[in-house]
């Protein structure tokens, strides 16, 4: 697997992802976003011999695709703050979910934002498994809402947050508030984070590594 940095913002240039594969896969063909990729490194398709159960129609060309994306992200400046920087929607292929792909996608993508000179991160998530997953990549929970379910977080450009583990509780305890809506892993998975507390942070604008 290798990170590239398709495009920054205004650019213009689209990601022809497969709908049935990535979440968001429209937002990646409008054109104003950043976009940075995890791709294969020979361009040989992300999950070799894995096919969605629905097919595509007739009228769909499997080729306009970019098969070689295992997992891509799209991001832009803050329309009031122009320091910070916001990660708009973040995808992983759906035969690769669960490998660490997207916390890695994130914190070469963060990396990236701090050589091109933005001061903060910001990214909203409406799961706990995707806040967990942003707390290792060095973003901690402001507090602050963007939505109904989405939580904002926020790090440093150039290293991580310092996060507060009560902060952080509480962050996880706003799930509880649409317990209805979570699935029994999600319950679970939020009752042991709340018990064990911020996750240990690998962080790839501080050490160098991949999170």
């Amino acid at each position: 697997m290798e990170y590239a940095l398709v495009c920054p913002p205004g650019d213009g240039e689209a990601l022809r992802l497969d709908y049935r594969v990535f979440a968001y896969a429209g937002k990646f063909v409008v054109g104003g976003p950043g976009k940075a990729v995890i791709r294969t490194p020979d361009g040989s398709p992300a999950a070799p011999g894995w096919e969605p159960d629905e097919p595509l129609p007739d009228t769909v060309d499997p080729e306009a695709f970019d098969d070689e994306v295992i997992a891509a992200v799209s991001f832009s400046a803050d329309r009031t703050d122009p320091d910070c920087c916001r990660l708009r929607y973040v995808t992983v292929h759906a035969a690769r979910r669960g490998e660490g792909i997207g916390p890695e996608l994130i914190g070469e993508t963060v990396a990236d934002l701090a050589v091109a000179g933005f001061d903060r991160v910001k990214i909203a998530v409406n799961n706990p498994f995707a806040y967990e997953a942003c707390h290792k990549c060095g973003f901690a929970y402001t507090g602050e809402r963007t939505g109904i379910a989405e939580l904002e977080l926020e790090r440093p450009a150039g290293a991580p947050a310092d996060v507060d583990p009560e902060r952080y509780r509480g962050g996880l305890s706003a799930f509880r508030e649409t317990d209805g809506e979570l699935s029994r892993a999600e319950r679970r998975f939020v009752a042991e984070r709340l018990e064990r507390g911020p996750p240990p942070v690998t962080d790839a604008t501080n050490a160098g590594g991949d999170p």
